[in-house]
């Protein structure tokens, strides 16, 4: 069998190419390539997808974090929790605000923020709460929005990985004050090239994101507030807005992968698939189990890593270094152990390849090399002296 990679985005351009061809001619031809018309309309389409009254596209998932920060004027002094496990862009947003991260720790079964120990790390700091949809696992809102609530604090919802879904039916994204999306290529609706955006159904906000986003001048050449240069170009639009019409049934075709990867991995002794929680529609951004072997740790899963790659499957780790062990946030003082979950899932956690277009054949070869590397594996270690 040929090599199966992590994520292979080339597949879907084949199947979109001719709308995708004629859409990025279209933007050529009008000389309209910044904001504009095309620009409007994936707003209003994502807008309507999400479930808000306004969306506010950006270039990037990591401006769209800024911008809603900025939005709600948090800044020096304040506090933001947050989780561990997340790319750096989550925390890193609100370094670049001056607030300061609260790290929390996870959920063993979601990898996503523990809730039961949120409301312990509220301060008179606290200024907002930031979700992060890991892996398309949506947190559980319900819950979180009554927190919020509670203590009077703002949430931006992290949905980088998560675009489309669901918790209890509403789509995430819509149950914070803001949300912020991604559209980087190998997101669940990736650009082809850099993307994001901000949803909220409060106009107010909504309108000072869009001054912020460009300059903060509501009229050209009339600057009312410090604003950054974070457009969405017309290019990577209309081609989101080919590919949104297409999202639903990319995300019914990962659930199916995901649901088929569930009950062949779930038979194998010394792996923890992860699976969707109640009240929760995944979108199986990764495809990410944990090692939970005997002796299961960093170097085995190198080596069985290794061995996957030798039997032609692709294979990631997000996150190696929790947030909260990274050197940039060392002076905040966290001790080895504070948060032992996520310093534990750092550890053993593996995703498998995850794109729509996985084929049966494909999926049983996977699991087929998981089962034989992890034996070989595993048997190596136990038979080797201490």
């Amino acid at each position: 069998m040929n090599y199966i990679p992590p994520l292979d985005l080339t597949q879907q351009y084949q199947t979109l190419e001719p709308d995708i061809r004629q859409a990025v001619t279209d933007v050529l031809a009008s000389g309209r390539y910044i904001n504009g018309p095309v620009v409007q309309t994936f707003e209003q389409q994502f807008a309507a997808y999400i479930g808000t009254a306004d969306c506010i596209g950006c270039n990037s998932g990591t401006d769209a974090l800024l911008l809603a920060l900025r939005a709600y004027d948090i800044g020096p002094g304040d506090e933001v929790i947050t989780t561990p496990f997340t790319f750096i862009a989550t925390a890193e947003m609100i370094s670049a605000v001056g607030a300061t991260p609260v790290f929390v720790d996870i959920d063993a079964q979601t990898y996503n923020l523990d809730l039961n120990q949120v409301a312990a790390a509220i301060t008179d700091r606290t200024k907002a709460i930031m979700p992060v949809h890991l892996f398309g696992q949506p947190v559980d809102m319900t819950r979180l929005m009554a927190i919020a609530q509670a203590h009077g604090l703002i949430v931006i919802e992290d949905c980088a990985q998560a675009t489309g879904a669901t918790w209890q039916g509403q789509k995430v994204g819509s149950f914070g004050h803001v949300g912020c999306f991604s559209f980087y290529p190998t997101k669940n609706l990736g650009a082809c090239g850099d993307g994001g955006a901000v949803t909220t159904s409060d106009g107010a906000i909504a309108e000072k994101i869009r001054l912020l986003r460009n300059h903060g001048q509501p009229q050209t050449y009339c600057h009312t507030v410090v604003g950054i240069n974070s457009r969405l170009d017309a290019i990577q639009a209309a081609i989101l807005t080919i590919k949104l019409g297409y999202l639903d049934s990319w995300n019914a075709q990962r659930q199916a992968i995901a649901d088929r990867y569930y009950s062949a991995l779930s038979q194998i002794d010394g792996v923890d698939p992860p699976r969707a929680i109640a009240g929760g529609q995944a979108v199986w951004h990764q495809y990410t189990l944990r090692l939970t072997a005997k002796a299961a740790d960093s170097d085995l899963r190198q080596a069985i890593r290794q061995q996957l790659q030798a039997q032609g499957i692709g294979s990631m780790i997000y996150y190696p270094i929790p947030l909260h062990q990274q050197p940039v946030y060392a002076a905040l003082g966290y001790p080895a152990g504070q948060l032992p979950v996520v310093e534990q899932v750092a550890q053993q956690v593996l995703s498998l390849p995850m794109f729509p277009e996985l084929t049966p054949a494909q999926q049983d070869h996977v699991v087929s090399g998981v089962r034989s590397a992890l034996a070989d594996v595993v048997t190596q270690v136990l038979k080797t002296p201490a």
